[in-house]
C-alpha cells in the first residue's frame, strides 16, 4: 500500500504541474502596464527633449552625452534617476532641443563649436567605437528606423544615432571622421478627434553629416545657413559635403522637426520598440524547447512510477516473508542515507542563500509576467530584483537555519553570519573591482560613491537583519525528524561503474537545465549586451519553471540510481548535479562573446566576464538549490514508504 500511495502522489503531483503548465502557456502572451501616465499636449506646446547617455556595443562603457563637447543648455540639470538606472549607467539631462507640438521647423541653429586638438580627438574615438547618442521624449527612447530588404515594407529600430561615420572623399584613399550635426527628427502623435489634443506615440531621426556654409557675420541662432535655409525651402539632403572632424574646425549643429500623424494609440506605443527581430524563429525555438521539455518530462515521471513501484512493493513484500531479511539495492543504505555530510555547514549556507535568490526570482518573473515592469519604467527592474534580495533574506535565514537544525547543529548565530556574508560579500567584491575599472575609464556606467554606500545599507542595514530574524525562527520551530534511524558507524561504499563517478554524474546532470534555457538565453544576452528591448517575460516565466522542472527531475533520476549503487553521499551531489548547469551557461557566455560580439578592448572584455562570472555564480546557486531540495523531498519520500526494522 505504500508503494501505491507513493505512486499516487508522485502522479497527482506530475498531474497538477501539467495543468499548471499548460495554463501559463496558454496565458503567455506578453503584455504591459504603461509606467506613466498619458500626457495630452495643444498644438504649440512646449516638448523638451532629454538626453541619455552615450553607448556601444563595442566598448559595454558608458559616457554621458556632455562627455563630448555639444551644445549645452543654458543650466545642465540632471534629471531624478532611481537605483536600477544608476546601475545602468544612465544619465537623463536637459538639452538644448525644445520642440513646438505640431508645429514644424527647419533648419533650427542650436550653436556652433571651434573643434580642438582634444576635443577633435574625443570625437573620432567615440567614432571608432560606434558610440550613439540615446535621447527621450515623452518618456520614448529616440530610434532610427531602418527597412528591411528581406520583408517589404518591414522596418527595424535602433535606439539612438551614431556620433559620426568614416569614410574618405572621392579621389583620396585617407580615412576620414565625419560628425552626425544636423538631425531631422518625426515626432509622431495621436490625436483625439473631440479634444484635438494629441498623445506623442513615436520619436524618430535621421541624422546627417554636413558642412554647414553662411554669409556674413556669424550671429548665432539668427545666422542665415546658405546649406540649409527654411526661407528658401532648402533642406538638408544626404548629398551635402559632410562635415570631417580636424582641428580648428567649425561645426553647427543644427536640426529639423515633422510631426507625422498616426494611427498608433498611446497604450501600444511602445510595441514598435519591443518586436525583436527574428521574432518568428524566436517564438518557434521557445514552443520547440517547450514541447520537448514536456516529453521529457512525461517519460521520467513515468519510469519513476513504475521502478519505485516496483522497488517499494518488493521491500515491502520481504519484510512479509520468514528468513527473506537480506536487503538489496537502496534500502540497503538506508541507515547511512540521512548522515550529516561533509562541510555541512555550507551546504546550509548555499542551500538558504539559493532560496533567498529562488524567491527573487519567482517574484520579479511575476510582476514582469503581469506587466508591472514596464520598459518605460527604466531601471525599475533592476530596482526590484535588489529590493527583493533584501526583503528575502528572511527566507534565506529560516531556509538555512533549518536544515543546519537538522544537521543537529548547535551554533546558529554562527551559520546565520555565514548565510548573511559569504555570497554577497563574493558578488560585492568582484562588482567593487569591475567598477573600479569602470571608474578608472571615466565612464558614467561607474557607480557613485553614494550609491554604493545605498547598496552597503541595503545589505547591512536591512538584509542582515532580516537573515539574522528567519535563522531564529527557523532554529527555534521544532527540527525535522529522519524517516530512518542513522547507523552509528558509516558502512563503506562499494566501488562503482565509471559512469556513477561523481565528477562525471554531476557534468552529465547539468546539460538538461542548461539544455532548457539556452535558447532563450541568447535573445537575454543579445539584449543586455547589444542594448535591446527584452519584454517577452510571459514566455521567460515558462522557460523559468521548465527549468525548475528539468532541475528537479534530472537530480531525482541521478540520485534514486545513485542510492540503488549504495552510495548513501547524496546531499552535495545534489545541489552540484543540477548547479552544473552553470558552467554550461558560463562556456556558452564565453561561445557568445567570441562569435556575436566585437569587443576589441581588454577592459571591456574583463567587464564581459566578470558580470558574467556573476550570472553564473547566481544560477549556480539557483539551479542547485532546486535540485538540492527536489533529491530532499525525493529521499525523504520513499525512505517514508518503506517498512525498516
Amino acid at each position: 500500500m505504500a508503494g501505491v500511495s507513493l505512486a499516487l502522489r508522485l502522479g497527482v503531483s506530475f498531474i497538477k504541474f501539467s495543468s499548471l503548465f499548460l495554463l501559463l502557456a496558454y496565458h503567455s502572451h506578453s503584455f504591459y502596464l504603461p509606467g506613466v501616465a498619458p500626457q495630452d499636449f495643444i498644438t504649440g506646446a512646449e516638448l523638451k527633449v532629454k538626453v541619455n547617455k552615450l553607448t556601444s556595443t563595442k566598448t559595454q562603457l558608458p559616457y554621458s552625452y556632455y562627455s563630448l563637447p555639444y551644445c549645452p543648455p543654458d543650466h545642465i540639470v540632471d534629471s531624478a534617476e532611481n537605483l536600477g538606472e544608476v546601475l545602468r549607467g544612465d544619465r537623463i539631462e536637459n538639452s538644448p532641443y525644445v520642440f513646438q507640438m505640431r508645429e514644424p521647423q527647419q533648419c533650427k541653429i542650436l550653436c556652433r563649436i571651434t573643434l580642438n586638438e582634444k576635443t577633435a580627438k574625443e570625437f573620432k574615438e567615440k567614432i571608432d567605437d560606434d558610440y550613439r547618442v540615446n535621447m527621450i521624449l515623452d518618456n520614448l527612447p529616440l530610434v532610427v528606423p531602418i527597412p528591411r530588404f528581406d520583408q517589404e515594407k518591414a522596418v527595424v529600430y535602433q535606439h539612438g544615432f551614431q556620433v559620426g561615420l568614416k569614410g574618405q572623399y572621392a579621389g583620396s584613399k585617407e580615412q576620414k571622421h565625419f560628425i552626425h550635426n544636423h538631425l531631422t527628427f518625426t515626432v509622431k502623435f495621436h490625436k483625439d478627434s473631440q479634444t484635438n489634443l494629441a498623445r506623442i506615440v513615436g520619436f524618430e531621426v535621421k541624422p546627417f553629416s554636413i558642412k554647414h556654409d553662411y554669409d556674413g557675420q556669424w550671429k548665432n541662432e539668427n545666422t542665415r545657413l546658405t546649406t540649409c535655409d527654411p526661407h528658401a525651402r532648402r533642406a538638408v539632403t544626404s548629398s551635402e559635403s559632410p562635415q570631417v572632424i580636424e582641428d580648428k574646425k567649425d561645426v553647427i549643429f543644427t536640426y529639423d522637426v515633422a510631426f507625422e500623424e498616426s494611427e498608433v494609440k498611446w497604450v501600444f506605443r511602445w510595441d514598435t520598440y519591443l518586436l525583436m527581430a527574428d521574432g518568428q524563429i524566436h517564438w518557434f525555438s521557445i514552443v520547440n524547447s517547450l514541447m520537448i521539455v514536456l516529453f521529457l518530462s512525461g517519460m521520467v515521471a513515468m519510469i519513476m512510477l513504475r521502478t519505485l513501484y516496483r522497488d517499494i512493493s518488493k521491500y515491502n513484500q520481504l519484510e512479509t516473508q520468514e528468513g527473506a531479511q537480506e536487503e538489496t539495492g537502496w534500502k540497503l543504505v538506508h541507515g547511512d542515507v540521512f548522515r550529516p555530510p561533509t562541510n555541512s555547514d555550507l551546504l546550509c549556507v548555499y542551500a538558504g542563500t539559493g532560496v533567498q535568490f529562488f524567491g527573487m526570482i519567482l517574484v520579479t518573473m511575476m510582476f514582469a509576467a503581469l506587466g508591472f515592469l514596464s520598459p518605460s519604467n527604466r531601471g525599475g527592474l533592476m530596482t526590484v530584483m535588489l529590493l527583493l534580495w533584501v526583503f528575502m533574506g528572511l527566507f534565506a535565514g529560516y531556509a538555512s537555519a533549518r536544515l543546519y537544525k537538522m544537521f543537529k547543529g548547535t551554533e546558529w548565530k554562527k551559520i546565520t553570519l555565514k548565510t548573511a556574508f559569504i555570497f554577497p560579500a563574493t558578488i560585492f567584491t568582484i562588482f567593487f573591482f569591475l567598477n573600479a575599472l569602470i571608474w578608472g575609464e571615466k565612464s558614467s556606467g561607474a557607480v557613485p560613491f553614494g550609491t554604493m554606500f545605498a547598496l552597503v545599507f541595503l545589505w547591512f542595514g536591512i538584509s542582515v537583519p532580516l537573515v539574522f530574524a528567519g535563522s531564529y525562527i527557523g532554529f527555534k520551530k521544532p527540527g525535522i525528524e529522519d524517516p530512518v534511524k542513522t547507523n552509528k558507524i558509516p558502512r563503506q561504499i562499494p566501488e562503482q561503474a565509471w559512469y556513477m563517478n561523481p565528477a562525471f554524474s554531476i557534468l552529465i546532470g547539468g546539460v538538461l537545465p542548461f539544455g532548457a534555457v539556452f535558447i532563450e538565453l541568447f535573445f537575454i544576452l543579445t539584449s543586455i549586451w547589444l542594448h535591446q528591448f527584452y519584454y517577452i517575460f510571459g514566455f521567460l516565466f515558462i522557460v523559468f519553471v521548465i527549468l525548475i522542472v528539468t532541475c528537479a527531475e534530472i537530480t531525482i533520476v541521478l540520485c534514486y540510481f545513485q542510492l540503488c549503487s549504495e552510495d548513501y553521499l547524496w546531499w552535495w551531489r545534489s545541489y552540484l548535479t543540477s548547479g552544473s548547469s552553470a558552467i554550461y551557461l558560463f562556456l556558452y557566455a564565453a561561445f557568445y562573446f567570441f562569435t556575436k560580439l566585437d569587443i576589441t578592448k581588454p577592459v571591456s572584455g574583463i567587464l564581459y566576464f566578470g558580470y558574467m562570472l556573476i550570472a553564473s555564480y547566481a544560477f549556480f546557486v539557483l539551479t542547485g538549490t532546486i535540485g538540492f531540495y527536489a533529491c530532499f523531498w525525493f529521499t525523504r519520500l520513499i525512505y517514508s514508504s518503506v517498512k525498516i526494522d
